[in-house]
């Protein structure tokens, strides 16, 4: 597999052309977030994801993590790069100041994550989880727990997990079983079994920190009765530091498709008889709420990873196709020529560029709104823009990941024959990509979440406000005067009415029809990305434009721009196109997917 090379011209460009970097840097606590630290920051990452996580990502794929009764070994090179991780400080990029944080935008950390997933998806993992445990503290923990737990959660020293799903109790948290016996001294003891915890058990932080959903005695049946409890890997004495081993163990680990080097474990509490001890996070019997707030970050970062492997996957096809030479050119060549000429390798290679591009825009877009739902002044705008990242989060991890298994796939068919060979490393790729579909909520959770808690239920007000803001881009594009942008603008407007005709019929059908409502949810989730990226593409078009109207090349490269417009162009004929076809699933669709009696299937 050829190496990664990160992004860096075209993440610059959506922070500061489309995501508002400047906007970001106005907000209160972020003052020195300037461009230059912020280039210099990018700079850095590409370093390190290039020069030590890429190079562990096809070895740890081969040796994965190893379980044996002492616990989890992680594949040769990954600890010390752990280390290296903390030691550079990147663990700590976002975190909060007040614990040791750099505390550095939602948004820069977004593209910095970026790479931590393209170059090693499964290293990756490890810090994901450990900032989400960190941003729930942050968010639910006593003043106390703050304190003793929060500076080596937020630096990396020690990370952290999220245990929610049981063996009989997946997506249906009501069934968790896991129980906390309130002790005289506050704390709680936690007997039961969590499965697939990602990074469990691993070796290489001084300690883990795990989030368990468990029941209190006495508690409300279904979810109105699961609380969240802190619970370490090791106990932490009066002085802070990891002791003795609490009554946790990690029982085995799954042999997975994908993702060899990051461990699923099997976590067992309270083997010993004694149970593990653990503490109250929040308050009694709102545990599901305050897992939540960590579950709907990971969302964010799985859509994340759908980037990622696609920026990937991307630059692994066409490194192949410049030098591949296979064929005549179909209009006639004396010779072979690299299979990069050929018009249906090129459209693959636009199929996987263009939809990356619409993927970054977008996400890098919503990670702009979180900075602004925490730290803008006004309350209007929080309000707004909490709003807009609460439809749009189904969507990203939703979106994102579904078009990432199209994008790995599309790349195994650039490579051929070759690319099914372990060897050229794209079957790792699928591999991978596999799993951000269905873990932290499948495709289908996160479309019955769009659908029903994002759509319905407001009567469609937060997706008709975003709707009157696409359809204004197109009144741009159309009053510019290019004959390019006027070419995006048609076909944009088009499916920006098919969003609205498919947002209506649910709208209007929820309460009375719901069943036929959400067989088109996912449809209905594929529609929405496709717009909204759709408009990010119009968007990017726009601003090439102007630099191009301008004379100012963007940084310096006068290709890149016209390259913008001609992606988006590309998107606008052979994706936006399908916008149609999926409002009409999701209006008309219902019938057909439920007539059949159970008994035929």
């Amino acid at each position: 597999m050829s190496s990664y090379t990160a992004p860096l011209r075209d993440m610059r460009f959506v922070l500061k052309e489309l995501a508002g970097l400047e906007q970001v840097a106005r907000l209160p606590d972020y003052a020195d977030v300037s461009a230059e630290v912020v280039d210099a920051v990018l700079e850095e990452a590409a370093k390190f994801a290039t020069q030590v996580l890429a190079p562990l990502n096809a070895s740890g794929d081969r040796a994965g993590a190893r379980w044996d009764r002492q616990g989890v070994s992680m594949p040769p090179g990954f600890r010390e790069a752990y280390q290296a991780f903390v030691d550079n400080g990147w663990a700590s990029l976002a975190g909060n100041p007040d614990y040791g944080g750099q505390g550095l935008p939602a948004l820069v950390a977004a593209a910095v994550q970026e790479m931590w997933k393209s170059s090693n998806l499964s290293f990756s993992l490890c810090p994901m989880l450990t900032i989400g445990a960190a941003e729930t503290l942050e968010l639910v923990a006593s003043p106390e727990q703050k304190a003793r737990f929060l500076p080596p959660l937020i630096s990396g020293e020690w990370t952290g997990t999220m245990n929610l799903t049981e063996p009989q109790a997946g997506s249906d948290l009501a069934a968790i079983r896991t129980r906390a016996e309130p002790q005289a001294d506050g704390s709680y003891r936690i007997f039961g079994q969590k499965i697939f915890i990602t990074y469990g058990e691993h070796d290489m932080a001084a300690n883990t920190l795990h989030l368990v959903l468990a029941r209190i005695p006495g508690a409300p049946e279904g979810v109105r009765g699961i609380s969240m409890f802190l619970v370490p890997k090791l106990l932490v004495g009066a002085d802070g530091q990891p002791g003795e081993r609490n009554d946790v163990l990690c029982a085995s680990i799954e042999n997975k498709l994908g993702i060899h080097a990051s461990p699923t474990c099997v976590m067992v509490y309270g083997e010993s008889g004694r149970g593990a001890e653990g503490y109250l996070l929040g308050e009694v019997n709102q545990g599901l709420g305050t897992m939540f707030v960590m579950m709907n970050a990971a969302r964010f970062a799985v859509g994340l990873e759908g980037l990622a492997l696609s920026e990937l996957a991307y630059q692994q096809a066409v490194a192949y196709a410049r030098t591949r030479v296979q064929g005549r050119a179909v209009e006639g060549s004396a010779a072979a020529v690299p299979i990069l000429h050929h018009p249906d390798v090129r459209r693959m290679l636009m199929m996987m560029r263009s939809q990356t591009e619409a993927m970054r825009a977008l996400a890098y877009t919503v990670a702009a709104a979180q900075d602004a739902a925490t730290h803008e002044t006004d309350p209007a705008e929080r309000e707004r823009s909490a709003a807009f990242v609460d439809l749009l989060t189904p969507v990203i991890k939703g979106w994102c990941t579904e078009t990432a298994n199209e994008i790995a796939y599309l790349c195994m068919q650039v490579y051929g024959g070759a690319g099914y060979i372990e060897e050229a490393g794209i079957a790792q790729l699928l591999r991978d990509a596999r799993i951000t579909t269905i873990y932290e909520g499948t495709t289908g959770i996160q479309a019955n979440d769009l659908v029903g808690r994002k759509v319905a239920r407001d009567g469609g007000a937060a997706l008709l406000g975003l709707m009157h803001v696409m359809q204004q881009t197109c009144v741009t594009l159309e009053e510019h005067g290019s004959e390019s942008l006027a070419h995006i603008a048609k076909p944009l407007s088009r499916a920006i009415d098919a969003l609205a005709q498919a947002a209506e019929y649910i709208v209007n059908h929820h309460g009375s029809d719901i069943r036929s409502v959400m067989v088109g949810a996912v449809p209905f989730l594929r529609l929405f990305g496709i717009v909204a990226g759709g408009w990010m593409m119009a968007r990017a078009a726009l601003a090439a434009q102007h630099h191009i109207d301008a004379g100012t090349p963007f940084e310096g490269d006068d290709g890149f721009c016209p390259a913008k417009i001609v992606s988006a162009r590309f998107y606008a004929d052979h994706i936006l196109s399908t916008a149609m076809g999926l409002a009409r699933t999701v209006v008309n669709g219902g019938a057909s997917a439920l007539d059949l009696d159970e008994r035929r299937f």
